[in-house]
């Protein structure tokens, strides 16, 4: 992937455009935001720390993109990203999640793409001390004994040069095997450490903080001593637990979580989703029930939005430069349902088209995952392949449009269940009855026979997704 740092707002709309059919508007400004936190941070003046996000609410039916949009954004960026949804949290004082979990997942999203990038930056030399380990379990070292120091116990007589030098030579011999790959069926023991314990429980911990809570789990786990334990392994398998432990040991933690933590700060994006089921559809003030609770919600995440400081067990985060971008379909709510602060901290609104059939069309065709490819590399997997027309595509899409428009409007979502029904019968006959080598073609009448009875009858439960 491009890195963000070099890419203009024309160039991010270009990436996007490759997974994501229309909503140009909404493209161009996820774009202009992504480019200003590069900006930003080229500023050189005092006035860095005071230029603040511009956070986005998008304004859509479901399944025209939204949330896709959010995630390749994160993709393009390399940044952390963490979707949420707003209609999962509870007003404080109620069990349920609260809204600062939000920040400790992007932020434990942080940390593993740092851990990531790190070890592969040491990948080499953890290979090589994999390899080391996994020659003295197939061939232990002999050495000689040191002048008055024996190695071990078992040297103290002293063990003949020749034999050295022998042991040397066969070791030498089987670390060439173990590079060629001719030993990744032999069966060796390893000693293997526990990686933690979980098995740590809190008595009352509903009533700890959630941070002190796992700093205390961690402090326990750490005092309880870890007794490795032994394993009889394939050498392949052997390769790939050692490689975790042995990384493990040459990334400094320390360093990862400051990066972490200034990754997330500087780059976090957060995508709340479902936000109009937080607001307050009557636009009553005061009272009691589910309007309240929903207000009591957004002005627990007020303060998160706004910028303030998070407790996380990797360290403090500060949420003034985490872009936010919300979305919510708002059929029975309006965005001025939402609470004046928290409208103000969305200052970019950006409206969705709801998807026609020519988008449809080009959903099945264009984008590096569209459907028709996803399922042309599954049957290629089985070595069928299968080819759609032209008109069979056009079908399809107007099947889907149709459907949205008589039963419920789930916008690109309903192609899934389409493309599922169209090709489920082929895909249960692979291998069986369609071998290797056969050749599938989708053509408009296929699609008319496999689909016309089924739209007909208008079966609601075959579109549960």
């Amino acid at each position: 992937m491009l890195s963000a740092t070099y890419l203009t707002p024309q160039q991010i709309v270009k990436e996007l455009d490759k997974y994501i059919i229309g909503q140009h508007e909404a493209k161009r400004n996820v774009a202009i935001a992504l480019r200003n936190r590069w900006r930003r941070m080229n500023v050189a003046s005092d006035i860095q720390n005071e230029i603040v996000p511009n956070n986005i609410l998008m304004i859509g039916a479901t399944g025209v993109g939204k949330t896709e949009i959010a995630r390749r954004l994160a993709r393009i960026a390399d940044a952390p990203f963490v979707k949420v949804e707003a209609s999962k949290f509870t007003e404080v004082g109620y069990v349920g999640r609260d809204v600062e979990s939000m920040v400790r997942d992007l932020v434990e999203q942080s940390v593993n793409m740092i851990k990531t990038k790190k070890k592969e930056e040491v990948k080499e030399r953890a290979a090589q001390a994999v390899e080391e380990i996994i020659l003295d379990a197939l061939i232990p070292p002999m050495r000689q004994k040191a002048a008055g120091f024996p190695v071990t116990t078992e040297e103290a007589n002293g063990v003949p040069a020749s034999d050295v030098e022998l042991n040397e030579r066969t070791r030498n011999l089987f670390r060439d095997k173990i590079k060629n790959g001719e030993l990744e069926d032999r069966k060796i023991d390893i000693n293997i450490k526990p990686s933690g314990n979980p098995g740590v429980g809190m008595i009352g911990a509903g009533m700890m903080d959630e941070v002190s809570m796992m700093n205390l789990q961690d402090m326990i786990s750490g005092m309880m001593p870890k007794k490795a334990r032994k394993r009889k392994v394939t050498v392949a398998e052997a390769r790939k637990i050692l490689f975790e432990e042995e990384a493990a040991k040459l990334i400094d933690m320390d360093e990862v979580k400051e990066e972490a933590i200034r990754r997330a700060e500087d780059a976090g994006i957060i995508f709340i989703d479902e936000i109009d089921k937080i607001a307050s559809g009557s636009g009553k003030k005061g009272g009691s029930g589910p309007d309240v609770s929903r207000e009591g919600v957004q002005r627990d995440l007020l303060p998160i939005v706004e910028g303030s400081t998070v407790n996380t067990k990797y360290g403090v985060i500060k949420t003034d430069h985490v872009l936010f971008v919300a979305a919510g379909a708002f059929h029975t709510a309006k965005p001025s349902d939402l609470i004046p602060e928290l409208q103000g901290r969305f200052p970019i609104r950006v409206e969705l088209t709801n998807l026609t059939r020519e988008d449809f069309v080009q959903i099945l065709k264009e984008p590096k995952n569209a459907l028709t490819k996803q399922y042309h590399a599954l049957f290629e997997a089985e070595g069928v392949s299968i080819e759609f027309d032209d008109e069979a595509i056009n079908e399809i899409a107007q099947f889907a449009f149709d459907i949205n428009a008589e039963v419920e409007n789930i916008g690109a979502r309903r192609l899934h269940t389409v493309m599922s029904r169209l090709l489920n019968e082929f895909l249960f006959d692979v291998p069986d009855k369609i071998q290797a080598g056969t050749k599938i073609t989708i053509t408009q009448q296929l699609v008319k026979d496999k689909l016309t009875g089924f739209v007909k009858n208008k079966d609601l439960s075959e579109y549960i997704l």
